[in-house]
């Protein structure tokens, strides 16, 4: 604790240096540009931004889009990129854990924290995930209770609420409104943007309900549990192999229980993430005589589907696909 309390003044420190020079450096030069700074955390608050803001405002992702927003840390050199921003749009505190010691570290009269995932209610963590913290040695617990202080209520609730279309049109329109509140000059454009790319998400929506109401299994076995907001707008139910976390192993008894679970529903895929191994899903998959199929999170956008063009609302249509062929 000592430790990260000694790194976070550290940031603080070099960042009212930096930050007081970029500002300064920023008036000089760009004064009567005008144009909104936005700061987004990973690609789902890139993407909803960019599609809203379109050529309005200049928006920037603070996450590498090669690395997950699980677990990462910001650096001085990055929290002088928010402190540069007008606005800095997440998606909950409960995934990105670095907010608040952004937040403590930036000048919060300088810039506006938006919360995309405001007024949905969030599911609580998984049951495994409780019960594996109810566990361990008295020093395990004491460790645990230093790191939830630090990263408090990191896993208490679960932030994927942008895998299902119909809550990721909620984000959109949380975003949209912050935008629009941060530069009413531009009102008529952000919300021309912002109903069109909604129109798209709604057609995705409708996409879901339509092909996943006709699906013979509703249970589907995941190896991260990331699509509890998926499965419950559409009619599934989700049970997953490990917890929120995708690094995350389950317990002997928990694989024995999913392998029980397995055989009894005639489970035939078992999904696992693009940017996990694939080692536990597999484990489980040999032992019922399953395959094992990719379901996108979308936390970052591969290389290969960069390449190839693809966005949210794609990767989202080839995620379906996957679901309809392997629950019939």
């Amino acid at each position: 604790m000592k430790k990260n309390l000694r790194i976070l003044f550290l940031m603080m420190a070099a960042i009212m240096v930096v930050a007081a020079c970029g500002k300064g450096e920023e008036n000089a030069s760009n004064a009567g540009e005008g144009k909104l700074k936005v700061m987004t955390t990973f690609y789902p608050m890139y993407e909803f931004t960019k599609q809203v803001a379109g050529d309005n405002a200049e928006v920037e992702l603070l996450v590498p889009e090669n690395q997950e927003a699980h677990g990462w840390e910001p650096t001085p050199k990055d929290i002088a990129k928010v402190q540069d921003s007008d606005l800095f749009i997440y998606n909950s505190t409960y995934m990105e854990t670095f907010v608040e010691s952004i937040e403590a570290a930036v000048d919060t009269k300088e810039i506006t924290f938006v919360e995309a995932s405001d007024g949905i209610t969030l599911k609580e963590g998984t049951e495994e995930e409780e019960h594996e913290h109810a566990e361990g040695t008295e020093e395990e617990h004491n460790h645990e209770e230093e790191e939830h202080s630090e990263h408090e209520h990191s896993h208490e609730y679960d932030p994927h609420v942008w895998l299902s279309p119909a809550l990721a049109i909620e984000e959109v329109k949380n975003i949209t409104k912050s935008l629009i509140k941060a530069d009413p000059d531009n009102e008529d454009s952000y919300t021309k943007n912002s109903d069109a790319y909604i129109a798209k998400l709604q057609a995705l929506d409708t996409k879901f309900k339509d092909e996943l109401s006709n699906v013979s299994k509703k249970e589907m076995i995941t190896q991260h549990a990331a699509f509890a907001y998926l499965a419950s707008e559409y009619g599934l139910e989700q049970v997953a192999i490990a917890g929120l976390s995708p690094e995350q192993e389950p317990s002997a008894q928990k694989l024995a229980e999913l392998k029980d679970f397995a055989t009894e529903h005639d489970i035939k895929v078992i999904y696992f993430e693009e940017t996990a191994s694939e080692k536990v899903a597999q484990t489980l998959a040999s032992e019922v005589g399953a395959k094992t199929e990719v379901l996108s999170t979308l936390e970052v956008l591969s290389k290969e589907d960069r390449e190839q063009g693809l966005d949210y609302i794609s990767v989202m249509e080839r995620n379906l696909e996957t679901i309809v062929v392997s629950q019939n």
